[in-house]
């Protein structure tokens, strides 16, 4: 099934509607991944956990579900690595990121991980999504757990005004490369403090 296919129209009731459950079963789903990761001792991302994450967002939704896309496609006007390309980047973003696991600052490999996915854009759709939930889970496992708040960063990020900060943010790292991710580390660091104690 493939609702958009069906229907053309993300506004559609019945696609909103599973949209919706599939964003709890992707949260449910991520925060097993955390704690999974935590009590096998492997502290580290695959890209498995990258593309069960994409199946869970938008499964039913839209095709290719959890897939790398196979075509060129444009995002506004960025357009991303061609759709050839998005393997090999993949299998290097996955690499560094637990090559620099232990040594690196949690909020910055948290905000590198965030910017990079939705840089290579690698699913047909969901990878703003998946990269939210990406981020969040490196935050979680650097951190040793999973993080206390009502509201988790993940749906924090995705609602106004912090929506607007966060698209910016994204934007000015895209004019360079991982030096320019002050931005999205300081959005990071100030809605994971309000998550945390409460105050978002």
């Amino acid at each position: 099934m493939d609702l958009f296919e069906l229907f053309g129209d993300e506004q559609h009731p019945a696609y909103q509607k599973l949209s919706v459950a599939n964003g709890n079963r992707h949260y449910s789903f991520l925060e097993s991944m955390a704690t999974t990761a935590l009590e096998i001792e492997r502290p580290m991302l695959f890209q498995s956990i990258i593309k069960a994450l994409n199946f869970h967002a938008i499964v039913g939704l839209h095709h290719s579900a959890g897939k790398y896309r196979s075509h060129p496609v444009e995002v506004g006007k960025y357009r991303p690595p061609e759709h050839y390309s998005v393997p090999p980047l993949m299998d290097d973003f996955v690499n560094l990121v637990n090559r620099y696991w232990e040594t690196t600052d949690l909020f910055f490999l948290a905000a590198f991980a965030l910017w990079r996915i939705n840089h290579i854009h690698p699913f047909v759709n969901g990878n703003g999504r998946t990269a939210r939930a990406v981020c969040y889970f490196i935050l979680c496992v650097k951190s040793g757990g999973l993080l206390p708040g009502d509201t988790i960063l993940p749906e924090v990020l995705r609602a106004e005004p912090n929506r607007t900060r966060y698209v910016r943010a994204l934007q000015r790292a895209d004019q360079g490369d991982e030096n320019n991710l002050d931005d999205l580390i300081q959005l990071i660091r100030e809605l994971l403090h309000k998550q945390i104690s409460g105050r978002n």
